[in-house]
């Protein structure tokens, strides 16, 4: 079974995609990258609906789907990402990139770039609901996760609720890290080896996740990069998903018992 339904989060309807077998052994929240809800994310959803499982895929874009689709926020994180690592804590390389933009573009620049940790704010609001949601179908398991942008949401969302497991597809860590030590379920954390942005907080995840005893099992993929797991990417790796796929489906063979 799959279809869109909404729920409600602080005045707004959330849209969501919803794919489940009858009778589902736990729920899983996927949160997607930067995209938004793509039909890639549909289709992680699907697979596991195919494996007995609840897949419950916000649109965390739904307050500003008028101007968060894919085709205008590649517009503008292409332009972002042309700005070298060294210049990127430069205000000025961002002001000329928005004044280069059009008013759509400008409002991505504003929530995903300039003001990206008030609209994260905003997203985990929204997927605390979406756990709500999901406890409130009488899933007796929900764990989270998340890709990239969505990584680091799902690892957010697991210090603000309790969930039962975390699945982290290279996203960043909890913010501030601390918050470690409020994750109840294991961890599994699957990171591409050429990530220096990303793998540059895991001996912090480390040594918190040692300070705090936490669960956590981590893979790092030499040779893949960023997004290695998205199929439609420039960045797909074959060898390193396949491998990723069998690691995420043992983790919650585990986590459902």
């Amino acid at each position: 079974m799959e279809k869109e339904i909404f729920y409600d989060s602080e005045g707004a309807k959330i849209r969501a995609f919803l794919a489940s077998p009858e009778n589902p052994k736990l729920a899983v929240i996927v949160i997607h990258e930067i995209w938004g809800l793509n039909d890639n994310i549909k289709d992680i959803s699907r697979r596991l609906a195919n494996e007995g499982y609840m897949a419950l895929a916000p649109q965390l874009y739904t307050r500003n789907e008028d101007v968060l689709n894919q085709e205008n926020i590649q517009n503008v994180m292409m332009k972002v990402w042309s700005i070298p690592p060294e210049k990127r804590n430069d205000p000025n390389s961002y002001q000329q990139i928005m004044s280069a933009l059009d008013e759509k573009g400008k409002r991505v620049a504003e929530l995903l770039v300039l003001n990206r940790q008030k609209t994260e704010e905003q997203m985990i609001k929204d997927a605390i609901k979406a756990y709500e949601y999901v406890s409130s179908q009488g899933v007796k398991k929900i764990v989270s996760m998340g890709f990239c942008m969505g990584g680091g949401l799902a690892f957010q969302l697991a210090t603000e609720v309790p969930l039962d497991g975390t699945i982290v597809f290279y996203g960043r860590n909890p913010q501030p890290l601390e918050t470690i030590q409020k994750i109840k379920g294991p961890i599994l954390g699957l990171y591409a080896g050429e990530d220096p942005p990303i793998d540059a907080g895991l001996p912090d995840l480390i040594s918190a996740v040692i300070k705090y005893k936490k669960d956590l099992e981590l893979k790092i993929y030499p040779g893949a990069y960023h997004a290695f797991f998205n199929d439609r990417g420039r960045s797909y790796n074959k060898e390193a998903s396949e491998d990723a796929w069998e690691r995420v489906k043992n983790f919650l063979r585990r986590v459902s018992k």
